[in-house]
Formats: structure tokens, C-alpha cells, sequence
């Protein structure tokens, strides 16, 4: 008796886990063993049109460096003070910024590491400042998940890189209802929008041009078929769902009830 009633319970167990198969949830699976890839070319952000700067500039002589540096100030929402900030530098919709004494500058679709070079060159040639010290940062640099995901949200980037798996690990990983051949990332870059789709379970997501992901990009995971077929019911005809849940129960204690006689 003991015996048969182990083989129900392992045929229930079976019933359950069988609707996802190994291939559909893991990841990289053409990577077999140790596998090692040359990085062609390292990635930067562009900075982009609503970005928020900060620009820190530092020299042996503090005080003429003063007038180039925005002040720092503390936030406060509610009763709870946020962490002091900078206050940034905001690219207006031409690209440019209005730094002290410089006036506009042109920014758009440069590097931090462009950026810091051109103020320090400028500030040295129109002798502002000698040997000037210039750190560039990005203040809101945030990127979206939702869709089926843990923990879907924006989240912060405190540097200036995050890859898409990253990303997805910040958000809790994907539930086991996540499609991982349908991670898309949605970018809008220059006026335009695109939507590139990627399969995790394939190693051609490192070549893609959203692996690393940019500014305000936003990944959306896919909900398999179970998912919409249980929201469709769901919302369409929840009672059925109801009858057919009480109808395998019936079914499973009718067979045991068959077992153990």
C-alpha cells in the first residue's frame, strides 16, 4: 500500500515539473565548459538629451575654482533627509549645457572621459585655471525592468555601466513564467525607438547592442503561454477555472480512494 501511494505522488510530482523543461529556463546554454572571449572594444555612455551632469572641477588654487562648481545641497522627502547631491548640469533637448564662464557647450553623444577633456582643455587654454583637476558624472542614470520578473522596478545606476543580465538580477531574476527566449530592451536614442529581443539561453547575447544597456532603457520580459492562458481565464471565466481545479481533485481522490481499498 505504501508502495503505490509513493507511485501517486511521484506521478503527481511529474505532472507538475513536467511543464518546464531544463531548455526552456537555462541560461547560455551553447557555452560548454570554459570558454574565453576577447572583449573587442570596451563600452562608455553617451551622454544624452535630459541627462544631468555633474561637473566637479578641482585646482591647487581652490578659491578660482569655486565659481565652476555647482553648489551641493540636501534633499529632503517628508521627514527623511536624502544624501547630500550635487547639483547637476541638465542637457537641454540641443545637446548643451551652460557651464560657468565657458558658456554653451555641445555635448551630446560624447563620453564622460570627452566631456572632462574638453572643459579641462578649455579652462587651461582661456586661463581660467592651471592644471585644472574635472570629474564628470552621470546623476540620474536609471534603467526599467517589468514583466515577469521578482522584483520589476527602476533602478538607480550608481556608475556609468550595467549589463542586461545585471539588470535582471537586480530585478530578482525572472519568474519561472518569464520567457527567456523574449527579453526585450526598449531604447529611444536620436528621435527614434527600437525594441531588440534576446534569448538568454543563447550566448549571442553578448554581441548584442543592448547587452550594455544605456540611460533610461527598458527591459521587459515576456509572460509564457501559461501565464496569458491563466490570465485570459482568469479574467474572462474565472468560475471555470474553479470547476476544472475541483474536478482534477475530485479525480486524484477518487484514484486513491481506489489505491487504498
Amino acid at each position: 500500500m505504501n508502495r503505490n501511494f509513493l507511485i501517486v505522488c511521484l506521478c503527481l510530482l511529474g505532472l507538475l515539473t513536467a511543464c518546464t523543461a531544463p531548455k526552456e529556463v537555462l541560461y547560455l546554454q551553447d557555452v560548454k565548459g570554459q570558454k574565453l572571449e576577447n572583449i573587442e572594444k570596451g563600452y562608455e555612455v553617451k551622454i544624452h538629451e535630459d541627462d544631468l551632469l555633474a561637473i566637479i572641477v578641482n585646482s591647487k588654487e581652490e578659491e578660482l575654482a569655486l565659481p565652476f562648481n555647482m553648489p551641493i545641497v540636501s534633499y529632503q522627502i517628508g521627514s527623511t533627509y536624502q544624501q547630500p547631491r550635487v547639483v547637476g548640469y541638465l542637457v537641454d533637448k540641443n545637446g548643451d549645457i551652460d557651464f560657468p564662464f565657458l558658456g554653451k557647450l555641445h555635448v551630446l553623444g560624447m563620453t564622460r572621459m570627452e566631456l572632462t577633456e574638453m572643459i579641462k582643455k578649455k579652462l587651461s587654454e582661456e586661463d581660467w585655471l592651471k592644471d585644472p583637476i574635472v570629474t564628470v558624472q552621470f546623476l540620474n542614470f536609471k534603467v526599467s525592468v517589468i514583466g515577469e520578473v521578482a522584483r520589476p522596478g527602476t533602478f538607480e545606476i550608481s556608475g556609468d555601466r550595467i549589463t542586461l543580465l545585471e539588470a535582471l538580477s537586480r530585478a530578482g531574476d525572472l519568474t519561472i513564467y518569464g520567457r527567456r527566449d523574449r527579453v526585450a530592451v526598449i531604447r529611444e536614442e536620436n528621435g527614434k525607438r527600437t525594441i531588440l529581443y534576446h534569448d538568454l539561453r543563447s550566448s549571442d547575447i553578448f554581441n548584442s547592442p543592448c547587452y550594455y544597456l544605456q540611460q533610461n532603457d527598458i527591459v521587459y520580459v515576456e509572460p509564457n503561454d501559461i501565464r496569458t492562458g491563466s490570465s485570459r481565464i482568469n479574467s474572462n471565466n474565472s468560475a471555470s477555472v474553479w470547476l476544472s481545479t475541483a474536478s482534477v481533485l475530485a479525480s486524484i481522490a477518487s484514484l486513491l480512494i481506489t489505491i487504498f481499498k
